[in-house]
């Protein structure tokens, strides 16, 4: 193992950016349709397809994420990874003639103000940087400026993407990765309580309007839809372990989940659940660090 989110079996993970626009692409596929569910906090959240993610919608397993820079605009970057799957034959099968149709739920974070050129008219760069995220699948799940937090900022401190893993009791394998571009403060241990430093509003008019953590949790452990949910509300805990302020009017919190395993059945009992939940808050408050720490 090296301690990274592509440790967990049956999941790859694609980085591409742009160093001129300051900006970047994260894209996670399962090597299978996978069981997937989200939990999305704070006051500006920028999100796709998350609505098919709910339990009591109709498709079961989905077939990619795409985690982008560059706000609205970056929600194009998982228009690109919808026909990248498509053309390679992944999605939902259609009748002879039609193309799969590939389910991809995506979210972004706020980077637009933070130096780089956006002057890019008509042709924002989410579409180019999500094929070239597709190529790099499996060939480099790195911690620092990379992919979707590439242009990120935390509170005062540059911000990052954070890549981490662990080994459950049962022997399965859990994974988090968080592109960290919140509006509060980072802390190496737990934050402090008191005073609200709010770096932010003092750096660009606008700034603190333009943030938001966006990350995922994998397992290879077996996941009910309803039990994918539970694990993304307790994981988001891992976010108010590293920042403060966390989930404010300023912040769009996303975290997905998602499990590899081939056939969830009834997925996990409760105690192991329990568990998995618990460690998946852990790594996501490691990941936040590590994102930061290695920007």
């Amino acid at each position: 193992m090296n301690d990274r989110f592509s440790d967990v079996p049956g999941v790859r993970v694609g980085h591409a950016h742009d160093r001129h626009v300051n900006t970047g692409v994260t894209v996670i596929v399962p090597l299978a349709p996978a069981v997937m569910a989200v939990d999305v906090r704070g006051g500006g959240p920028g999100t796709r397809e998350t609505d098919a993610l709910d339990p009591s919608t109709l498709v079961e397993r989905v077939h990619g994420l795409s985690l982008s820079g560059g706000t609205v605009f970056g929600l194009a970057a998982a228009d690109e990874l919808v026909l990248c799957l498509s053309a390679a034959g992944i999605g939902l099968p259609m009748r002879p003639g039609l193309p799969p149709v590939p389910v991809v739920p995506g979210a972004i974070l706020f980077d637009l103000a933070n130096g780089g050129d956006k002057d890019w008219g008509n042709d924002p760069p989410y579409r180019r940087l999500a094929r070239a995220a597709f190529a790099a699948l499996g060939y480099g799940d790195e911690s620092g400026r990379v992919g979707a937090g590439h242009g990120a900022r935390a509170g005062s401190r540059a911000g990052g993407t954070g890549s981490v893993s662990a080994v459950l009791s049962t022997g399965h394998v859990i994974g988090a990765l968080v592109a960290v571009n919140c509006f509060g403060e980072v802390y190496d241990g737990a934050p402090p309580e008191g005073a609200v430093p709010m770096p932010k509003l003092g750096r660009v008019e606008g700034l603190a309007r333009q943030n938001t953590c966006i990350g995922a949790v994998a397992t290879d452990a077996p996941l009910t839809r309803a039990q994918a949910r539970r694990v993304a509300m307790m994981a988001q805990d891992g976010l108010a372990r590293a920042i403060r302020p966390i989930h404010s009017p300023f912040d769009g919190d996303a975290i997905f989940v998602i499990s590899t395993a081939p056939e969830t059945g009834s997925g996990s009992d409760p105690v192991l659940l329990t568990e998995i939940g618990t460690i998946a808050a852990d790594l996501v408050a490691r990941a936040v660090r590590r994102g930061v720490a290695e920007a």
